[in-house]
């Protein structure tokens, strides 16, 4: 018989799922089991805030597929966790959650006055797939494979598991409790799907006079980009992303539809004869699926590919629903549309939708040439953070109005290069999904552009940047406020001195906080200091933070706002 302690075998559970790295903070209770870590090959990254860890965690399974592991202390240390929880929840990201309880004799039941007692496992039910307290050793392992199963299958979300602080510290006999590896307990790839769906796509696209691909995040998560434009070069047909997929279709292609290019993307999509979504619900920021946004259901056919049933046909009735991994099904569909067609080499009145795209760019330019009364032009300084960095760079947004020029003047051209709390719109999400998305890719040059507002939530995790010798660099977009409430109240009409919690104290350096954690740090205030402040930044060889005066005034009415308010009233 071999005894190890249930910390050690919660490490031989995240071996056995391929997990590398964690993040959070470690309590007393944690000792059993992190001192094992490193014996099994996980990395602990230290942050500064559980919530941030969580963000963290996000940023890193965004960008490299896989699912993260966040722990947390009992009672509060777990509490702060479940705020990032939620954000997880919401965007669809496959996070680990691990936090103990205290001992069981005095919270399993709480028997009143126990210190740090907190019934986080009933809170995190409503934003997890999976929740649930270990009470016996034994069943660890068990509970373990649960909760994966339930972040993986479907659409990815996070899973919550409660351990008592006690247990990782007891023995058990490791041979009368197996750690099985993924294939041998959950389905891993759902394959391409019924044969007959797949045909019945197939003819109607290799039919289609007229065909649209859309692509959500499943697109992604699937890594079936590749895929899903060589089906649509083959049919020649026109593609958009959701907002949350940006980066799946390079933004320069000449059929891609941007989402900002609203006229022309919904004439192009109401032309449509078939449309195929792939990995997308089709939610708010979609339309729908709805007319206008979208041609009417009843007047053409719409194919939809995804790992989730109860995404298929959610917000728009399917004529082909297809239960199947995005990248086997597309695989499948473009093998069999080439016995039915030849390949197609032109887009269907391309030429006349591009005019409205032109008329949309023209548009954008104006709000990109406005010339600032003091600092920099908000547009201005996302277009030179864009024409620096490389192509490849993974962009990070983060805050109100200042996610709207970033999306408008900042494309994006790789897979899993663009990471936004899309669903939630959730502040101080970018500088943690910076980290994570460098610790993901050390490879990848990772820039987050957030405002001064955003950036206080979670500003302190740039001291985990450093040590982690993340080297992430951070543009600041400094108005001195909230900038997407200023630009509510203008729009609600109601004058500058009545506008009331939106502003934000003008003596705030940014730049000295980041100096002050041994970061690297500048100030710059015209557009002309911009491109060598960046190069500065690099050169650094640091986690790097720009603060940037931007005109206030701009920034109250940035490209997009319109459609931004209008589409949250559909």
């Amino acid at each position: 018989m071999t005894e190890i302690t249930v910390g050690e075998l919660l490490a031989r559970c995240l071996q056995a799922e391929g997990i590398e790295m964690m993040f959070g903070i470690i309590d007393g209770a944690h000792i059993p089991f992190t001192v094992h870590a490193p014996k099994y090959g996980i990395r602990h990254v230290n942050c500064r805030h559980e919530e941030g860890a969580v963000h963290l965690a996000e940023g890193y399974s965004r960008t490299n597929g896989k699912p993260s592991v966040v722990i947390a202390s009992p009672g509060p240390g777990g509490a702060n966790m479940l705020a990032g929880i939620s954000s997880a929840h919401a965007e669809g990201h496959p996070i680990i959650a691990i936090a103990c309880t205290r001992r069981r004799l005095t919270t399993d039941p709480e028997r009143g006055g126990a210190w740090q007692a907190t019934n986080l496992v009933d809170m995190a039910k409503p934003i997890t797939k999976y929740s649930g307290l270990v009470r016996q050793p034994e069943r660890l392992p068990e509970m373990m494979r649960a909760a994966f199963r339930a972040a993986l299958t479907g659409r990815p979300g996070p899973v919550f598991i409660a351990i008592p602080d006690e247990m990782l510290g007891m023995k058990i006999d490791d041979e009368k409790i197996p750690v099985y590896p993924s294939s041998q307990y959950r389905m891993t790839n759902m394959g391409a799907g019924d044969p007959a769906w797949i045909e019945q796509a197939a003819e109607l696209l290799a039919n289609a006079k007229r065909p649209f691909l859309h692509a959500g995040k499943g697109v992604l998560w699937a890594d079936a980009s590749k895929e899903f434009i060589e089906l649509s070069d083959y049919l020649a047909a026109g593609m958009s992303t959701s907002m949350g997929a940006r980066g799946a279709v390079p933004e320069d292609h000449p059929r891609y539809f941007f989402v900002f290019d609203m006229q022309a993307s919904s004439l192009a999509k109401n032309e449509a004869d078939v449309i195929l979504v792939v990995g997308s619900r089709l939610g708010e920021y979609d339309g729908w699926g709805s007319h206008p946004a979208w041609g009417k259901p009843s007047e053409q056919k719409t194919i939809q590919i995804d790992v989730d049933a109860n995404s298929i046909g959610l917000n728009r009735p399917v004529d082909v629903g297809i239960l199947a991994d995005a990248k086997s099904a597309l695989k499948a569909i473009l093998s069999k549309v080439k016995e039915k067609r030849q390949a197609r080499t032109e887009m269907e009145d391309l030429p006349r939708y591009r005019e409205l795209t032109q008329q949309t760019q023209m548009q954008g330019f104006q709000f990109l040439m406005a010339e600032p009364t003091r600092g920099l032009n908000p547009g201005q300084m996302v277009f030179n953070a864009r024409t620096f960095f490389p192509r490849n760079a993974v962009t990070v947004l983060d805050g109100g109005n200042t996610t709207l020029w970033g999306v408008a003047f900042n494309q994006i051209f790789e897979p899993r290069s663009f990471l936004y709390s899309v669903k939630m719109g959730y502040l101080g999400t970018g500088v943690p999904f910076a980290i994570g998305a460098k610790l993901a890719a050390p490879e990848r040059v990772v820039y987050c552009i957030t405002g001064d507002g955003a950036v206080g939530f979670n500003i302190m995790e740039m001291e985990t940047a450093l040590r982690e010798n993340a080297q992430i660099i951070v543009l600041v977009a400094v108005d001195d406020g909230w900038g997407m409430e200023r630009s509510a109240h203008n729009f609600g009409g109601v004058p500058a001195e009545q506008q009331q919690g939106v502003n934000i104290s003008g003596e705030m350096r940014y730049d000295l906080i980041a100096q002050g954690m041994g970061c690297y740090g500048e100030k710059v205030d015209s557009v002309g200091e911009l491109p060598a402040a960046l190069q500065r930044a690099v050169d650094s060889g640091k986690p790097a933070l720009l603060h940037v005066t931007v005109d206030s005034v701009l920034n109250t009415d940035p490209p997009g706002y319109k459609q931004f308010r209008y589409v949250r009233t559909l």
